[in-house]
């Protein structure tokens, strides 16, 4: 009776480690993870979570508004970082991420290719109602410390977050002002070039600083890997071009506009090259003046400490000068008193 049930419970095992060799080989039960990909792995559907920590005990989660706490809360999940081979029950799942940096381009509508010129120029208004064609690219990558909204939080994430980057964009477009650079020694009531430059058309200013619009929009973004589990590293907006119809128009403003501030560049750099000529000749009368007056000082100096020495000392002073003018002359014509 023990022969038999040991031959039942070794039949048993042999038959469950044959399932498992077989499921192995022929059904994917092992799995590696490649060097730029991560994995997370499901049991029944529901992802591994590290106890009850959630996105929120995260640093990413500091760019996130008060009310977007609450609403983009996600668990915190083991993740599978590379090589194996690992083994994979039958009733897990193995989701893989990539991690690399990838690069698309902003004008790509991966739900509908045709959009916006086939994916080649996106769209936009500016602040003084111009249709612009905006072409440029978006770098990209998951971020490792929120892969369950990559994976199970957003139905399609890149969907997902291009439409969200091009929102902001659309956003910064319409309301983009220049910055201006403040100098104390020009008077604010001056009209100056940069004062005419916010007159003009503001797709001037966009193309003056695109790097100042692009560091704008990777701030506006660094909430992206809270939202969506998509780390926006950078965005490389490079040509802002107007309608074919106004081209010409724009060009002639920007001209006449070329030509104003010239015209003010010069006028400003004649009347500071003659503000320092002006101080120029009244520093040197100054010293002039104080060359004139400084031996004039001295002598006053002297007859006032020849003076404090007794009575007798500024009549001696007073023949001493007078001699030694008589030694330097050559000709000395003396008057007689009249007596009385």
């Amino acid at each position: 009776m023990d022969f038999a049930v040991i031959q039942v419970f070794l039949g048993i095992a042999a038959g469950i480690i044959a399932y498992v060799l077989v499921y192995c080989l022929l059904f994917g039960g092992v799995y590696t993870v490649n060097q730029n990909e991560r994995a997370v792995i499901t049991n029944f559907g529901r992802a591994e979570r590290l106890g009850d920590r959630t996105t929120l005990d995260l640093p990413i989660a500091q760019h996130l508004s008060p009310e977007h706490r609450e609403r983009y809360v996600y668990p915190q999940v083991r993740i599978v970082g590379p090589g194996g081979p690992y083994l994979k029950m039958p009733w897990q799942k193995v989701h893989r991420v990539p991690t690399a940096i990838q690069t698309i381009n902003i004008a790509f509508d991966p739900d509908t290719p045709d959009a916006n010129s086939n994916g080649t120029i996106l769209e936009g208004v500016t602040k003084d109602q111009l249709n612009i064609g905006l072409t440029g690219q978006v770098r990209y990558r998951v971020s490792e410390q929120n892969v369950y909204a990559y994976l199970f939080g957003v139905k399609r994430p890149i969907s997902h977050v291009l439409g969200y980057f091009i929102s902001i964009l659309r956003e910064r477009i319409a309301n983009y002002e220049a910055p201006v650079v403040k100098d104390p020694t020009i008077d604010v009531n001056e009209p100056t070039s940069e004062s005419l430059a916010k007159a003009g058309v503001s797709i001037n200013d966009l193309r003056k600083n695109l790097n100042d619009l692009n560091d704008q929009m990777d701030q506006q973004c660094l909430s992206s890997a809270a939202r969506y589990g998509i780390v926006l590293d950078a965005s490389l907006i490079t040509g802002i071009d107007p309608p074919p119809e106004i081209e010409s128009a724009l060009a002639a403003i920007n001209t006449a506009h070329n030509e104003v501030s010239s015209k003010i560049s010069v006028a400003q750099a004649s009347a500071d090259q003659k503000i320092e000529q002006s101080k120029r000749a009244v520093e040197i009368e100054t010293n002039r003046a104080q060359a004139e007056v400084q031996p004039l000082r001295w002598l006053a100096q002297q007859i006032a400490d020849l003076k404090t020495r007794g009575e007798h000392a500024l009549p001696a002073y007073l023949r001493n000068v007078r001699l030694d003018l008589f030694s330097k002359a050559k000709r000395v014509v003396l008057t007689r008193k009249e007596e009385k």
